[in-house]
């Protein structure tokens, strides 16, 4: 019987792996991948792909297997892989991810972009194209709409505003220029080291077509994104609108939608928006959100699902079923969440919840008792879009707050765009985008909960530095 089991091999699983591994030096920790990309990010460093066997001599009680679960029995605290080993174990951690969800299923004209893998894909087929449509208003659809040239871009979302699951519409407004204008040169420091497993070499996906692990903020450094055309007409967005239907350019050529041949042009795909618009286009990129990736682990179990599919968990991010843990993506916080933290399927989290499973792994295993991390406490995430550095903190879009708060906005167009979510004259979100030096103020002024009411507007006066008032 080994000790601990961990499944998945992206940042959830290998954070797990390691805190366990460096605290429990004399137990076997096996870290099951069915990906040979393992993906560990860092604070600071320079992006480097290394080979698990890297982990492994950096923790010798840390055995790295290659090969997806095929099938989990809880009541007998056994797993078994595709390629027919079976691992019995103390505890379990499932660190297994999510997928795409897909516009439709088979289709060679769409492409879901979550792993090495799909990103690679997508490299080589954008190199080939003139025009692509990508749907999907979320963090990747982000990234890939600002960093595509040489292609001209149909970016069909269904709200109101660009990115409206990190900002809202004045910072979208802020955003939008940077979209048509030159790129600046690329100046954020880039902040992971990633390990790849050795056997097959990193971005073949394994046998029974599973997916790598998921990208990470800097997932197009190092890819170039350059499609066929010498200068594109960049790109064009279809607000408030989704896909109605697809066609392959047979099907198109039959349908009756084929009147006007010489405006659209002879394209391998059509795509209709629910707007009635029709655009030709070599390949639609598919950005909707991910599912969690619980497949295997259900038959035959009785796990306790969240309304997101994703595996339930208390505060010790333990499941429903005895001695079996989750973090990441694949799992959803079952606990009363603290006022100013949510449930995002970020890469940030997916680390913090690696982190916490291993260390209520440890607690339950040593019997000590265990509070819910300081990180559950106050949402966080640093990432960046369109080349400006953007820090979303607490309620940043006044999530569940209804009509009872007040918002102070600055924006210094092209240089930085500042909004801080009030209720009852203290803070409780903010975003910050671009190089503001903030972050550390007001994650302070969010957790002490001061009364700002007698500043008002000066709050964010920029004549008036901040930090001095509240040292």
């Amino acid at each position: 019987v080994f000790t601990f089991v961990i499944v998945g091999g992206g940042i959830a699983g290998v954070t797990c792996a390691e805190q366990i591994a460096s605290q429990f030096t004399s137990d076997e920790v096996y870290l099951l991948t069915a990906s040979p990309l393992v993906s560990k990010t860092l604070e600071e460093f320079d992006l480097e792909e290394q080979p698990s066997s890297v982990l492994e001599e950096k923790y010798p009680n840390l055995k790295v297997v290659q090969s997806a679960v095929k099938l989990v029995r809880t009541k007998e605290h056994l797993l078994q892989t595709e390629d027919g080993q079976t691992f019995h174990y103390r505890k379990l951690c499932i660190c297994s991810g999510a997928r795409p969800k897909l516009l439709t299923q088979d289709n060679p004209h769409v492409l879901g972009i979550r792993d090495t893998d799909s990103a690679q894909k997508f490299q080589k087929r954008l190199s080939k194209a003139k025009r692509i449509v990508v749907i999907g208003n979320g963090g990747i659809a982000l990234e890939l709409v600002y960093e595509v040239e040489g292609c001209e871009v149909i970016w069909a979302i269904k709200d109101k505003a660009i990115g409206n699951t990190f900002f809202d519409a004045g910072a979208a407004q802020f955003l939008i220029p940077s979209l048509g204008a030159d790129k600046k040169d690329r100046s954020l420091p880039y902040k992971r080291a990633r390990y790849a497993t050795d056997k097959t070499g990193a971005g073949h996906s394994g046998a029974s077509g599973e997916l790598g692990s998921a990208l990470g903020p800097d997932w197009h450094e190092g890819i170039e994104l350059k499609g066929a055309v010498q200068n594109s007409s960049g790109v064009h967005v279809e607000y408030e609108c989704a896909v109605d239907k697809l066609y392959t350019q047979q099907e198109f050529l039959q349908s009756k939608l084929n009147t006007n041949k010489s405006e659209l042009g002879l394209w391998p795909a059509y795509v209709q928006l629910t707007n009635k618009k029709i655009y030709g286009c070599d390949f639609v990129v598919s950005a909707t959100g991910v599912v969690p990736n619980t497949d295997p682990f259900l038959s035959g179990n009785n796990f306790k699902l969240a309304e997101d599919h994703g595996l339930r968990v208390n505060d010790h991010m333990r499941t429903s079923e005895q001695d079996v843990y989750a973090a990441g993506d694949v799992c959803t916080a079952g606990w009363d969440p603290s006022a100013l933290w949510q449930q995002m399927r970020l890469w940030t989290q997916a680390r913090q919840m690696g982190w916490y499973a291993a260390r209520c792994m440890a607690a339950d295993v040593l019997e000590e008792p265990i509070e819910l991390d300081f990180c559950f406490e106050l949402f966080s995430h640093i990432t960046k879009f369109f080349n400006y550095k953007v820090v979303l903190l607490g309620k940043f879009n006044a999530q569940g707050l209804g009509q009872d708060h007040e918002l102070l906005v600055r924006c210094t167009k092209g240089q930085e765009y500042v909004k801080v979510v009030l209720t009852g004259g203290r803070m409780v979100g903010a975003v910050l985008i671009g190089e503001t030096d903030l972050e550390e103020t007001f994650e302070n002024l969010i957790l002490n909960q001061m009364d700002l009411s007698r500043y008002g507007e000066e709050l964010l006066n920029p004549n008036i530095d901040i930090e001095d008032y509240f040292d």
